[in-house]
């Protein structure tokens, strides 16, 4: 299972979780939602306590994944497969470009 907290402007908004069947989930951070109800990160994701889930990587997240060459680069350097979109996702994204960022998070209890 991977892990990613996601900040808009700085502020935790919520958390990304690919399961280890391949499923992922978006759930808004409870304080973002008591304190910013109206600041979604995209249309299809209005600010809500109801869990988001989906049989792969939400469009959302998807378009913050480097593109072209840019793709190629990342792959390469970070030895992700292309095809490994949280992988990338998450080795890309901790700084994009825009408000949203995507940190890792890091489960003490897993192996690595």
């Amino acid at each position: 299972m991977r892990k990613a907290a996601v900040l808009y402007k700085d502020i935790h908004a919520g958390t990304l979780v690919e399961t280890d069947e391949g499923e992922y989930t978006f759930q808004y951070d409870t304080t973002y939602i008591e304190n910013y109800p109206t600041q979604f990160l995209s249309f299809t994701m209005p600010v809500t306590d109801k869990i988001y889930d989906s049989s792969q990587l939400f469009p959302f997240f998807e378009g913050l994944i480097p593109e072209g060459w840019l793709l190629e680069v990342a792959s390469k350097n970070w030895k992700i497969k292309a095809n490994d979109r949280m992988g990338l996702l998450l080795a890309c994204c901790q700084n994009c470009i825009g408000a949203v960022s995507v940190l890792p998070i890091i489960d003490q209890d897993e192996d690595n």
